[in-house]
């Protein structure tokens, strides 16, 4: 026990240490507030009478339930006034996003990432503009089902109507809280006390989080309240003088915590203690260890004070996992070039949701993958609006090793860019959801990755012919286990047939809302008996689902856990119960407005298989 005694000691001056800088910034941070407290208490009543507003256009989202070719369950029936509040239920004209509950994040086909920032909890998020730019005094969010998922809003101070090229756009955080769910799923109106800003705002961002919800989140409408003149002070008062304070430094607010990574600093400017006391005792390696719980900013902060630290913060063997995805309101160019030194070691990148703006260009993004590229191994690209073909070019010729590319929801890549993809013959997880990928390019991409595990083509509308691209699947990518073919148009009982053929690994496979699969082909059927290592299979929307199908499933995919067969009208209750006898592994069965199921069908199989998250939507 002695032993540990000096090591202890150490490790709780390290804490002491930490803990007194940690007070010194809040002490700071508490007399900024107290400062803005007083100064918003004195606020007059603003001069100009309050505008109320919709939202006008749904300009950016990462994801939705429905198509692209519809308005069913998508993001575009946010903008406008409110089509179903205030009814509750499950409503097409409202905004659904594509994911509720963690059971969606546990499954073989969605990827984590390690060491993302504590405080960051956005899952999705749309942007909404608004006709006239105001100073924000309320927002109010119309819910209409499973109300909760809102976890952040921003606001933009360019104007996205505006003519003329703003000369910086900054996006400030107006309200944020931890992941919750509401007490009941029924509608309300959300109204969060928000923060003033001291611009107008015509685009506001909500980003969202259903991790903690038990079924989709349904949105109406946005209704932005504010005043067109900035509401001034009525007086001035003279509290403390926080002359000594840089607010800008310590004002964090926004939550986004990365401005320091574009103050450059020299380590000669550090202090060069002659010794360190108990520090040059511990292992290098333990250091380490101890640092490695820090989030980014909180790393690049502590690299500024002394030299032995910033030997330890700029160690590159700290960012082989780096994810910037919670710093895309203000990660650019300069603080990509900042971490440029620090990534020569980084296999796990994630950029999702960064660079939109002109945040950053190509060439910013192909010098940091000129330094990290020869490691990769995985690279998140979700919703990155600044890619173009040049960019995917730098990842083809800098990744030779990448395993994993996520291009979710780059709706704005031109589909010649999609054709360099086909070079990452190593590749091992391809997420390409709502892109414009053309059939071209995903055959040549199927013909030479031929590694591939995990593909997602959800909602990917200029596939022209999705039987023959599951041929080409079933004959090419015999290693392939789970398949997300969500809202795909044209697949038939012959893409299905080659698929289960050639694919006998396949554990997860989404085939909702694909309108011309029909049961009386035999499709699921031949399904249930070639996939019998299936754990997820959605069947969603498909209105032929039978009992014969579903007797098939219980008789041959025992280990199955998430089975949707949502809408069907052919099911009965005794095919459910044998279902549920049979995989004692399901924890998850969605029989929303299957007609045959009512509530007490649902109580009663509730009861009895309690480890069964059973779902039955309702529309009011």
């Amino acid at each position: 026990m002695s032993s540990w005694f000096p090591m202890l000691t150490v490790l709780s001056m390290f804490y002491y240490i930490c803990l007194r800088r940690r007070a010194r910034l809040a002490s700071r941070g508490e007399m900024i507030n107290s400062r803005r407290a007083i100064e918003s208490n004195s606020r007059a009543l603003p001069m100009s009478i309050e505008v109320v507003q919709y939202a006008k256009e749904v300009l950016d989202f990462s994801s939705h339930y429905g198509s692209e070719n519809s308005m069913s369950y998508t993001m575009w029936n946010l903008a406008g006034p409110p089509n179903v509040y205030p009814s509750s239920g499950d409503f097409t004209q409202t905004a659904v996003f594509r994911t509720y509950g963690n059971w969606w994040h546990q499954s073989s086909s969605s990827s984590a990432f390690k060491r993302t920032s504590p405080s960051f909890f956005s899952l999705d998020y749309v942007e909404l503009a608004f006709e006239e730019p105001v100073y924000p005094t309320a927002i109010h969010i119309l819910e209409t089902y499973h109300p909760g998922s809102v976890v952040k809003i921003l606001a933009c101070s360019a104007n996205p109507y505006s003519q003329t090229p703003p000369a910086e756009v900054r996006w400030e955080t107006i309200w944020s809280a931890e992941p919750s769910r509401a007490h009941s799923p029924q509608a309300r109106q959300f109204t969060p006390c928000i923060k003033e800003i001291d611009f107008p705002t015509n685009l506001l961002r909500l980003e969202t989080n259903s991790s903690l919800l038990d079924y989709y989140s349904e949105l109406d409408a946005v209704e932005l309240h504010g005043v067109k003149e900035k509401p001034m002070l009525s007086l001035k008062i003279a509290t403390i003088d926080m002359s000594d304070l840089d607010e800008d430094e310590y004002d964090d607010e926004d939550g986004c915590g990365i401005d320091c990574l574009t103050n450059q600093f020299s380590s000669s400017s550090l202090r060069d203690w002659t010794s360190n006391g108990y520090f040059d005792k511990l292992p290098y390696e333990l250091i380490q260890l101890i640092i490695s719980h820090l989030a980014l900013p909180d790393l690049c902060r502590l690299a500024q004070t002394c030299k032995l630290l910033y030997q330890h913060c700029c160690d590159p063997l700290q960012y082989t996992y780096l994810s910037l995805q919670p710093y895309w309101a203000t990660l650019t160019d300069a603080s990509l070039e900042y971490l440029l030194p620090r990534c020569t070691l980084v296999q796990w990148l994630n950029l999702s949701w960064t660079g939109n703006r002109g945040f950053i260009t190509t060439s910013g993004f192909s010098r940091l993958l000129k330094v990290c590229g020869s490691e990769l191994v995985c690279l998140k690209l979700a919703c990155g609006h600044f890619l173009n073909e040049a960019c995917l070019e730098v990842i083809v010729e800098m990744c030779p090793t990448l395993q994993e590319l996520n291009l979710s929801s780059c709706d704005k890549l031109p589909p010649p860019a999609f054709s360099h993809i086909s070079k990452l013959c190593g590749l091992k997880r391809l997420v390409l959801y709502r892109t414009k990928i053309e059939q071209t390019a995903l055959l040549s991409i199927l013909n030479f990755c031929r590694e591939l595990q995990h593909l997602n083509l959800g909602s990917c509308v200029l596939i022209e012919d999705y039987d023959l691209i599951a041929g080409v699947i079933g004959a090419k990518c015999k290693k392939l286990r789970s398949l997300d073919l969500w809202r795909c148009k044209n697949i038939t009982e012959k893409g299905i047939t080659e698929l289960a053929s050639g694919c006998p690994h396949l554990e997860e496979l989404d085939l909702g809302w694909c309108p011309t699969l029909h049961s009386g082909t035999g499709c699921f059927t031949n399904l249930a008996r070639k996939l019998p290592g299936l754990r997820k299979l959605f069947l969603t929307a498909n209105r032929s689902v039978c009992d014969s199908d579903i007797e098939e499933l219980a008789a041959n995919c025992q280990h199955l856990q998430y089975l949707d067969i949502l809408g069907t009208r052919l099911v009965s209750p005794q095919s459910l119960r044998k279902l549920l006898e049979c995989c004692r592994e399901l924890v998850l069965l969605d029989v929303s407005f299957c007609s045959q199921i009512d509530n007490r069908v649902v109580q009663e199989l509730a009861s009895r298989f309690p480890n069964v998250s059973i779902k039955k939507s309702f529309t009011q």
